[in-house]
């Protein structure tokens, strides 16, 4: 297998340095590749290139039976495909069996979001006279302002917002970057917020790194910090229901459409390369359609 390990190494270089990929993506690639591994093991498989159409099936035979999502089924057998596809073109395979794999359909999962009184019991737990309840409440604004990625959050430096245009500059996926406009509640709380609570928060730092959000102690903050703090907020407003930030995402994109945004525009915003992944967001809430019943029907 020490082949395979090299292969894979290789193939990891590939996705950091010429597709770009973000960290957490090659994790999953990686991660779904050394399963693979441990399946060629067991079978007695010893070489890449000797896997079979057959060792597919019987492989995705056991990815089933372990219950998996189709999502995850899917971008198992996708991992796996693209690391063939790398290997032929490399000359380190002679076919790729994953090729005639069919991937299963994925489930479509209407988003879940926020009703405006939930996301207003959320702004309210900020105790806004203290460092960390300014960055809590500035932080809380920006997500559902700009239905940014956590990961993309993460890295907004200070000149990324431009408070004259009240717009902030993300550094999405693949190194795109894009101007995502935010209004008044999340400008007055950003400038509260890098004004007097940062400002406290970094003062014992031998030098400024210049990332908007910070930890206790000054450092940038991580996407695992961000879940940590959205997990308080939500204790501390006694909501009943599990809120990531990527439901503050979801939020976003709703509220848009909803209020009559146009898709094209919500695509840009959010940063997605394909339509169809905003598509998802074309659901409605109970109360528009209750309001459209009662503007549209005869007898209302």
């Amino acid at each position: 297998m020490e082949n395979s390990k090299l292969a894979l190494q290789l193939f990891i270089e590939y996705l950091q340095i010429e597709k770009n990929y973000s960290q957490y993506t090659i994790v999953c690639y990686r991660r779904d590749i050394e399963q693979f591994f441990r399946f060629m093991d067991e079978e007695g498989i010893g070489a890449l290139d000797e896997v079979s159409y057959s060792d597919v099936r019987l492989y995705l035979t056991k990815l089933y039976e372990q219950q998996l999502a189709s999502r995850s089924v899917a971008r198992k057998i996708s991992s796996l495909r693209s690391f063939y596809k790398f290997l032929l073109r490399e000359g380190r395979a002679a076919e790729n069996p994953f090729a005639l794999a069919t991937l299963p359909k994925k489930e479509q999962k209407i988003p879940n979001f926020l009703y405006p009184k939930e996301l207003e019991a959320l702004f309210l737990v900020n105790d806004e006279n203290t460092a960390l309840g300014q960055r809590n409440a500035a932080l809380l604004e920006l997500l559902y302002a700009t239905g940014v990625r956590v990961s993309e959050c993460c890295h907004i430096r200070l000149s990324d917002v431009d408070f004259a245009a009240t717009t902030v500059l993300i550094h999405g996926k693949g190194n795109k970057q894009r101007y995502v406009p935010f209004g008044r509640p999340a400008r007055e709380a950003l400038e509260r917020y890098i004004h007097r609570g940062r400002r406290e928060l970094t003062r014992k730092l031998p030098a400024d790194h210049r990332y908007l959000f910070v930890n206790a102690r000054g450092n940038p903050l991580t996407p695992r910090g961000v879940r940590h703090i959205l997990d308080r907020i939500v204790e501390a407003a006694a909501l009943m229901q599990n809120i990531s930030p990527h439901v503050l995402r979801h939020t976003f994109a709703t509220h848009l459409l909803n209020e009559g945004a146009d898709l094209r525009s919500v695509q840009e915003l959010l940063g997605h390369a394909h339509l169809s992944s905003t598509q998802v967001y074309t659901h409605v809430t109970k109360d528009r359609l209750r309001r459209i019943y009662l503007q549209a029907h005869p007898r209302a």
